[in-house]
């Protein structure tokens, strides 16, 4: 046994489990969701909804972690996470994020409302049961992970209306196509880890890279197209409207960029990078403007 297996696990290694900069964007567009509503609540449903939704992107990242412990192993970029590291002992890491989705779907029942809790239940099935396996025998795992990556949005419109409208199913779509673009980079820049895993992704099926980058542009002119709906709806001012179009044609050009053969691996960076911008820009842009419009 080496000596980081023989070693405590530290509270860093806890929390690196539960992924937090991925988990901060799933509470991030929550709060979207939930503030996008504009009605006053007691701010004790606010706390819960967020706490729940911590808990719960907190958990299934750490039982997805603990799922693909071994090609997690195999794969460079995740080889060094605490439980292929053994930094953290495999029960542990099971016992932890099973009690972070328990607490979280009681917190989300008990402090919220049911739907709200049966959206993030929605959620931790569709990552969980869906989507992980998926990794390992589907070409479209990135589309099956894109459903449970876009429910927060509901989980917060549902917290605060108690129901969700058209809106929060727009802000569902906005998510759902704007990470099939964020992920067709990813999967193209650590295209050599997952196929050392022998994970079926089209960046592996089509070595060109054509197909990743089609692809991201066809969703990419779908993202655009349902972002300026809220503006076509009266939901959103031409304010908004603007700003969307703008960040939209920026975020397209960048996929677009990816298109070409030639430097197609800074290309793909470019456009991860441009999609991380992207979503904070919009989204902030269309509570901000039905806070300060409507």
């Amino acid at each position: 046994m080496s000596a980081a297996q023989e070693a405590s696990p530290a509270f860093s290694d806890f929390l690196e489990l539960t992924k937090p900069r991925l988990s901060l964007m799933s509470v991030l567009t929550a709060l979207i969701g939930y503030a996008a509503v504009r009605e006053t609540h007691p701010i004790a449903r606010l706390a819960c909804v967020t706490i729940a939704t911590v808990l719960a992107a907190g958990g299934v990242s750490t039982l997805n972690q603990w799922i693909e412990r071994d090609t997690d192993a195999r794969m460079v970029r995740t080889a060094d996470r605490p439980i292929p590291a053994g930094r953290i002992p495999t029960g542990s890491a099971f016992v932890l994020g099973s009690l972070m989705c328990t607490a979280s779907l009681m917190l989300c029942y008990a402090g919220v409302n049911s739907l709200a809790a049966l959206f993030t239940l929605l959620t931790i099935i569709a990552y969980l049961a869906f989507y992980t396996p998926a990794k390992r025998w589907s070409r479209w795992s990135t589309e099956i992970g894109a459903i449970a990556g876009a429910t927060p949005p509901l989980i917060g419109w549902a917290a605060a209306e108690g129901r969700v409208s058209a809106l929060g199913w727009i802000l569902f779509g906005i998510m759902f196509f704007w990470q099939i673009p964020h992920f067709m980079a990813i999967s193209w820049m650590y295209r050599r880890d997952y196929a050392a895993v022998n994970f079926p992704m089209q960046s592996i099926r089509d070595e060109t890279g054509r197909w990743a980058a089609g692809w991201s542009v066809v969703n990419t002119l779908v993202l655009v197209a349902l972002s300026l709906l809220p503006v076509a709806l009266g939901f959103d001012s031409p304010w908004y409207g603007a700003t969307a179009l703008a960040a939209g044609v920026w975020f397209l050009w960048r996929a677009v960029g990816f298109l070409r053969p030639v430097g197609r691996e800074p290309a793909a960076r470019r456009l991860f990078l441009a999609s991380i911008a992207y979503l904070p820009l919009v989204l902030g842009a269309l509570v901000l403007d039905r806070i300060i419009f409507h």
